[in-house]
């Protein structure tokens, strides 16, 4: 009697438990991933989300030649990061780093000149590689950038003021999408911290000055300050790690630019009344070109300082 080929032949083994589970899952994961964006993306889309925006509705560029000026910003930015990155590291750098600075210069600079938007997108990344401690740059390369130009290049140069009118439409929806992108960036404690500082000492300050708490605090709805909260003192490389070590940075910044904004009202030898009026008008970078190295460099020497601590040896 013949018996039938399919009964006379071995079964295939069975997969292991779970493989199946475990194929489904890791192409679920790849899927989900080829429409993940790196973080390392999210900084520039938004700046240029806030550019556009701000373009198409309120010409937030500096004039007729805003557009030209600001390519040429990041243009300079991106090329001296490329040329120092490849003397300094031997690599090509990232551009999303630079394309940030040469797009925060054009669109926070003012002059009616073509060469201080280059040269400041330059300076600010120069000093990325020039001035360093410990393999770290101390500065956030744009705010550094634009305070140096402040200092001596003043009568060709100011920075971005009301330009968009500080409408609270416009503003609603930059902190909108910026929160969005701060919280996935886990960074929404400095930004938080700022802020409530701001306010505190605008409330103080109207006292101070005998001037009304809503002239005080009215620069933070301005564009300016937008960047300047979500970009610039949240800045990863020049930030310190802990939170509550970014927390205290963030309050200290407000501290300094509270007494900075009221350098003009008092009389210091060593100061001019115009460059005294500069500082104040320009208070913001100016306090976290203070602040901000002087609290990266204390972690690195402190946390260099513990690392290097001899290890006490246990005698038998």
């Amino acid at each position: 009697m013949t018996t039938d080929s399919a009964s006379s032949t071995h079964a295939a083994p069975a997969p292991p438990a779970g493989t199946a589970a475990n194929a489904v899952a890791g192409a679920q994961v790849a899927q989900k991933s080829r429409f993940r964006i790196d973080d390392k993306y999210i900084a520039p889309m938004f700046i240029t989300c806030i550019l556009i925006f701000g373009q198409l509705s309120f010409g937030i560029l500096d004039g007729n030649q805003g557009l030209l000026k600001t390519g040429l910003a990041i243009g300079s930015a991106i090329a001296t990061e490329l040329i120092f990155g490849r003397l300094f590291t031997r690599k090509w750098p990232h551009w999303a780093s630079s394309y940030i600075t040469g797009i925060s210069v054009g669109i926070l600079v003012r002059s009616p000149f073509i060469w201080p938007y280059v040269l400041c997108s330059a300076i600010a990344i120069t000093s990325k590689y020039v001035l360093r401690y410990r393999g770290r740059h101390l500065w956030n390369p744009s705010n550094l950038g634009i305070a140096a130009m402040l200092v001596v290049a003043a009568p060709y140069f100011s920075t971005l003021t009301v330009q968009f009118g500080n409408s609270i439409p416009p503003m609603v929806a930059i902190w909108v999408l910026g929160l969005a992108i701060i919280i996935r960036l886990k960074r929404l404690h400095i930004c938080a911290t700022y802020v409530a500082s701001f306010y505190v000492f605008a409330f103080m300050r109207s006292f101070l000055v005998h001037d009304s708490f809503y002239s005080e605090v009215a620069p933070i709805t301005g564009p300016m300050y937008q960047l300047y909260i979500f970009f610039m003192i949240t800045d990863p490389a020049t930030t310190v790690k802990s939170k509550r070590g970014q927390a205290l940075v963030a309050f200290l910044v407000a501290l300094a630019e509270n007494f900075l904004r009221m350098i003009s009202s008092v009389r210091i030898p060593f100061l001019t009344p115009e460059f005294a009026v500069q500082i104040a008008s320009h208070a913001p970078y100016f306090a976290l070109t203070i602040v901000g190295p002087v609290s990266k460099f204390t972690e690195l020497y402190w946390g260099n300082k513990v690392g290097a601590a001899p290890v006490a040896v246990r005698k038998s």
